[in-house]
Parts: structure tokens; C-alpha cells; sequence
């Protein structure tokens, strides 16, 4: 055993234990946090970690148990908001027109909003602060699927909705839904339609601009409603329009853990091209 000087102070272990870290962040209980570390349950930096005295750094290291992303920094935060037609996407419009700031007095962080709706689309959309992870949602790089609900005009056939998903030219190019159904047709009259109207229900990845509106106006079925009820693993549910929340556990725990693996993904395709 070595002899420690004790005119020098004992200088303290690096970051904090992973256990305590846990309960932090609301996994469990330090205790229980225990058993999953033994268990072999959790993973730190994506290495299985059973040693109870291992000690992480938060703001660096990347903690997940049976799989799920664990938000270590409490000052993110994360949002959801079911849009209001008449709303712009953002946190002040030089028009003066209705934006996000009446939706985030609720919370002191400076919040933003990611990626867009149109005005005159409603439904989910995420305000967070985290940037990094903002990036990933945003980008179509990474592929994070939408679920639309579109009102359109007329009497959409199993054929279209065959042609959706094959893949229709528009003048930016080519685009193919990643999924399609056709939910429901009336021959009555429809607010906006002239000849009936029909529900289709449309699964993208693609962040181009007003991409919905403009599939549908190729295949000769005009958006008369739009709604985005799913962004990712995330569901409107019955969140009324106007009105937002914060993420759940298990949300927040879903949203990083598809952050994380996009972003996994992205960075070895990149390192598969390069070599």
C-alpha cells in the first residue's frame, strides 16, 4: 500500500457512479439501479457495465438499460405540441402571423421547434432544446418516418394508392410513400370537395417542402385537411390542438434511443463510403 501524503487533500473520483446516475435520471431506485448493473442489464457507451463501482461523466457518456436511451441531462427539455392550422413553424414570424411562442410560456428554456409544418397543416410537432438531437429528427438523412392524415377530394382507387407507394415524378424529383392506405371514401358531399372526398393515410421520411400536398395534387386527389398524427416512435394520441406536454419517460427514453441508433447508422455508412 502506498503512503499518502496528508498534506495533500485526497483528490475525488472522476464523474459520478453509474447507479446513482440512474436514479438521477428517474430509471429507478439507487438499489434497483443496482440490480440492473449486475444483471448486466445496462450499458454504458454501448459496452455492458456489471461493476458497481463504475463511475460515468453525464455530460459525455451515453447510458441506455435493455436498450432504451437514458436522459442523463436533466436540462433537456422535450415537447410536444399538436399544431393549430393558421400557426407558423416558428418562434417569431417577420409577417406578424400567429407562431410558436404562445405554446412555450410553459417553460423557461428557450425552446425550438423541429423541422416544420405548413400554416395550413395541423398536428405533432416537437419543441426541444436539444440541438443534437433536433439535428437527427430533422435532417432526411436519417430517415425519421412521418404519419400523415389527409382529407382529399374525390374517390381514391387501391390503384393510386399503389401508385403513392411505387413512386410518382414531381418537378424536384422523384418520391415514394414508404406506406399508404387508403382509410375511408364518401360519395356525399365533403367540406372543400367537389366529388366526394377520401382518407388516406401516408407514412414519409421525406422533409421536402409541402411533400404530402404535393403527391396528392400529382395523382389528381387535392389535400382539402392535413393533420401529422406520428413523428418517429412519437403519437398524438388525443393531445387537443392548441395544447402541449412534455414528453413522458418512456417517450423521451424512445426519442434518444432512435437518435442514437440513426446516428450510429449514418456514421458507419459514412465510414463504409470512405473506405
Amino acid at each position: 500500500m502506498t503512503d499518502r501524503d496528508p498534506q495533500q487533500p485526497e483528490r475525488p473520483a472522476e464523474g459520478i457512479r453509474l447507479q446513482k446516475a440512474l436514479a438521477n435520471a428517474g430509471v429507478a431506485s439507487r438499489r434497483v439501479a443496482e440490480q440492473f448493473i449486475v444483471e448486466g442489464r445496462v450499458r454504458v457507451n454501448g459496452a455492458v457495465v456489471t461493476e458497481l463501482g463504475s463511475r460515468i461523466d453525464p455530460d459525455h457518456d451515453l447510458v441506455d438499460v435493455d436498450g432504451t436511451a437514458v436522459q442523463l441531462d436533466q436540462s433537456k427539455r422535450y415537447v410536444m405540441l399538436n399544431k393549430p392550422t393558421g400557426v407558423v413553424s416558428s418562434m417569431k414570424d417577420d409577417r406578424g402571423r400567429p407562431d410558436l411562442r404562445g405554446f412555450t410560456k410553459d417553460w423557461p428554456e428557450r425552446l425550438y421547434n423541429v423541422g416544420r409544418l405548413d400554416a395550413d397543416t395541423s398536428g405533432l410537432l416537437v419543441l426541444t432544446n436539444d440541438g443534437e438531437l433536433a439535428h437527427v429528427l430533422a435532417h432526411p438523412s436519417f430517415g425519421v418516418t412521418k404519419v400523415y392524415i389527409a382529407k382529399v377530394d374525390g374517390q381514391v382507387t387501391p390503384q393510386t394508392i399503389q401508385k403513392l407507394v411505387r413512386g410518382i415524378e414531381l418537378e424536384d424529383g422523384p418520391i415514394a410513400a414508404d406506406k399508404a392506405r387508403l382509410l375511408s371514401t364518401s360519395t356525399g358531399s365533403v367540406a372543400g370537395a367537389s366529388g366526394g372526398g377520401s382518407l388516406v393515410e401516408l407514412t414519409l421520411h421525406s422533409g421536402r417542402n409541402r411533400i404530402v400536398r404535393r403527391m396528392m395534387d400529382a395523382v389528381g386527389h387535392p389535400v382539402i385537411e392535413l393533420v401529422r398524427r406520428q413523428f418517429g416512435p412519437l403519437h398524438l394520441g388525443t393531445l387537443p390542438a392548441g395544447r402541449a406536454r412534455e414528453l413522458t419517460k418512456v417517450e423521451r427514453g424512445a426519442l434518444l434511443t432512435l437518435a442514437r441508433r440513426d446516428t450510429s447508422s449514418t456514421l458507419a455508412g459514412e465510414d463504409e463510403q470512405e473506405t
